[in-house]
């Protein structure tokens, strides 16, 4: 990640400010340490659209998903055979 000195922040402001909003962050040091992190607050759009549905047509949910091991699950919690 890249590590920049307050200085070079405050004269570059903008040029980070579009490195980060295309997904680049980067940390500001103060004296060489670092202070601060910072990163885009969303990722671009196509990111999440790409993301959504990715399994469709992939698996399959059985009817009885909510429901299934519901007797195992009694006898570890009730003790009962």
């Amino acid at each position: 990640m890249r590590v920049v000195n307050i200085h070079e922040a405050k004269t570059h402001l903008s040029r980070l400010i579009d490195a980060a909003t295309k997904g680049e962050s980067f940390i500001i040091a103060r004296a060489g340490k670092p202070v601060v992190r910072v990163s885009p607050v969303c990722a671009p759009e196509e990111q999440h659209r790409q993301r959504l549905g990715f399994l469709t047509g992939k698996i399959q949910v059985p009817d009885d998903f909510d429901h299934m091991g519901h007797e195992e699950i009694g006898v570890l919690f009730d003790g009962q055979a």
